[in-house]
């Protein structure tokens, strides 16, 4: 979603046996360069419903989110000011099953091996690298954090 020109992003680093699942994207402007699964917050989405969806209908799992790393606030490699929430989740279902017109491949790799910049080619490499720094240290917060968005009128 985008609000005032800022773009609301999610994201989840999915973890399994201390690795994570980074996605290789295969949009237009940003191809071949690897992320967290993720995409923009739709209009009147939950936050933390958002990071689910995004995680299925980029990888194929369902995901239960345990935590958060945090918001970060960047540029991104598309010029774009982006609010990004990051989550933490654990696969509860579903199968690896890739969306082959956004996503070109996908691996699982431990979390130091993403602060090394010659081993993939990163999306938004500080971002990435903020996160991983995260992961890495268990700097998480509870999704408590996340209350359930409410209908408020003026």
């Amino acid at each position: 979603m985008t609000q005032n020109g800022i773009v609301l992003v999610v994201s989840v680093s999915i973890r399994h046996e201390d690795q994570v699942l980074m996605i290789q994207e295969n949009k237009a402007s940003v191809k071949n360069t690897w992320n967290f699964p993720s995409g923009r917050i739709e209009h009147g989405e939950d936050i933390l419903e958002a990071a689910c969806r995004e995680a299925k209908e980029e990888t194929g799992y369902d995901v239960q989110l345990t935590a958060t790393t945090g918001v970060y606030n960047f540029i991104s490699s598309t010029n774009h000011q982006v609010i990004l929430f990051h989550f933490i989740g654990k696969i509860i279902g579903g199968s690896l099953q890739l969306n082959a017109t956004e996503i070109i491949d996908a691996k699982w790799i431990e979390p130091s091996d993403l602060l090394d910049p010659d081993l993939l080619e990163l999306r938004d490499k500080e971002v990435i690298k903020q996160i991983t720094e995260n992961v890495i240290s268990q700097k998480e917060y509870p999704l408590a954090l996340f209350a359930k968005r409410m209908e408020v009128g003026f």
